[in-house]
C-alpha cells in the first residue's frame, strides 16, 4: 500500500490507462502546457506527446463536441472541463449527444467517454465557480455519473470510467484533491460502477454521502462513537446509476437515515434518496428522513458566509441527535 494523494491517484491511474490502450487520450483547457489548472495532467504532456494530450481553445462546447465524435470512431478521449460550473457551455453535448446517441443510433454507435471535473465550494471562488450541479447530469438517462471520496476510490473508479462503453461524468471536489488514503500498489482493480458502499457498520442510524460529505460523514460516525451512538455510513458513490438496494438495506437495518449533500436541498440528490427509502423501507424508519444540504443562495465569497453556508460536521450531529431523540433514542 502507498499513501498518496487523490490528486495523485487520479493522475498516476490515467497515466496507467493511457499505457494500456493507445486509444485513451486527452483533451482539455491548459492540460498540456500549463499542466491542468489542478496539476492532475502534470507530466502528460512530456510522456505522451501533443497527440495524446490535446490543449484545446476556452471553448467547452467545442471541444466537448470533438470528444463525442472521437468516441463514435473508436478512441476513448477523457475530457478535462476546467471546473464543473463550465460544464454549462457545453451541456447540450453532453446531454443531447453524448448520453443519446446509443439510445438513438438503436446501439449501433457507443460513447465511451469520461468528463472528469472539480465542483464544490469552500475555496473562496465565488457563486460562479463553487456549485454542485451534478443533479442535472444524474438526471439523465444515458450518462453515468460518478463522485468518489477517497484516493483508492478515485483510482479505481477512474479504471472503470476510462474502460466503460458509456460517457462517464467524473465528479471531484476541489476540497478532496490534497486529501490522502492508502490505495494499493500496481492495482487493476476496476469499481463497479452502480454499486455504492458501507464504508462503517453501525446499528443506531444510516448516514448517507458522496464525494467530500461521504467524508465528512466518516469523521461525524467516529465522533459519536465516543458517545456510544453507532452510525453507518453509506458513500454512494455513483449517482446514476443509484444503488437504492444498499440505501434501502441499511435502513431497514438501523431504522433511522440522515442524508449529507453538498448541494442545495430543494430538488437535490438527497430529495431522491429519501424518495427511495420512503419506497423501499417506509415500514422499518422510526422518524423520517432527514437532510442536511447547503443553504439555497448562490455561494458566497466572504469565507465566513461560505463556511455558514456549507453542511458541516456540527450541522449532520445535530440532525443525527435530533432524530435519534425523537424516537426516544439515547443521545449520549
Amino acid at each position: 500500500m502507498s499513501v498518496i494523494t487523490y490528486r495523485q491517484a487520479l493522475r498516476e491511474t490515467i497515466r496507467a490507462e493511457m499505457h494500456r490502450d493507445e486509444n485513451v487520450f486527452l483533451i482539455g483547457e491548459e492540460i498540456g502546457v500549463f499542466e491542468g489548472s489542478y496539476k492532475i495532467t502534470e507530466g502528460l504532456l512530456k510522456e505522451f506527446g501533443e497527440r495524446r494530450v490535446r490543449d484545446t481553445p476556452i471553448a467547452e462546447e467545442g471541444f466537448v463536441g470533438a470528444a463525442v465524435g472521437a468516441a463514435m470512431l473508436g478512441l476513448r478521449p477523457v475530457v478535462e472541463l476546467m471546473t464543473i460550473n463550465f460544464s454549462l457551455i457545453a451541456i447540450d453535448q453532453i446531454i443531447n449527444h453524448a448520453a443519446k446517441i446509443y439510445g438513438m443510433f438503436g446501439g449501433q454507435n457507443s460513447v465511451p467517454m469520461v468528463i472528469r471535473t472539480p465542483g464544490g465550494g469552500g475555496q473562496q471562488l465565488g457563486a460562479t465557480h463553487s456549485q454542485n450541479i451534478e443533479l442535472f447530469y444524474s438526471f439523465i438517462p444515458g450518462l453515468k455519473v460518478l463522485a468518489p471520496s477517497t484516493p483508492a476510490e478515485a483510482a479505481s473508479m477512474m479504471r472503470a470510467a476510462i474502460r466503460d462503453d458509456d460517457p462517464v461524468l467524473f465528479l471531484e471536489n476541489l476540497g478532496l484533491y490534497n486529501s490522502k488514503g492508502e490505495v494499493p500498489e500496481e492495482d487493476d482493480t476496476v469499481a463497479e460502477i452502480g454499486r455504492a458502499a458501507v464504508t462503517r457498520e453501525g446499528s443506531d442510524i444510516t448516514l448517507i454521502g458522496y464525494s467530500r460529505m461521504a467524508t465528512v460523514a466518516t469523521r461525524v460516525a467516529e465522533s459519536l462513537a465516543e458517545d456510544g451512538i453507532s452510525v453507518e455510513v453509506v458513500d454512494l458513490r455513483s449517482l446514476r446509476p443509484l444503488d437504492r438496494e444498499t440505501i434501502v438495506a441499511s435502513v431497514r437495518k438501523t431504522g433511522c437515515a440522515v442524508v449529507a449533500e453538498d448541494d442545495w436541498l430543494t430538488y437535490g440528490i438527497g430529495a431522491e434518496i429519501a424518495a427511495s427509502i420512503q419506497e423501499g423501507a417506509f415500514d422499518f424508519l422510526d422518524a423520517p428522513v432527514r437532510r442536511v444540504a447547503m443553504a439555497e443562495v448562490p455561494m458566497p465569497y466572504a469565507k465566513p458566509l461560505e463556511t455558514a453556508a456549507l453542511p458541516s460536521v456540527d450541522s449532520i450531529t445535530t440532525a443525527i441527535h435530533e432524530t435519534l431523540a425523537a424516537v426516544g433514542r439515547r443521545v449520549g
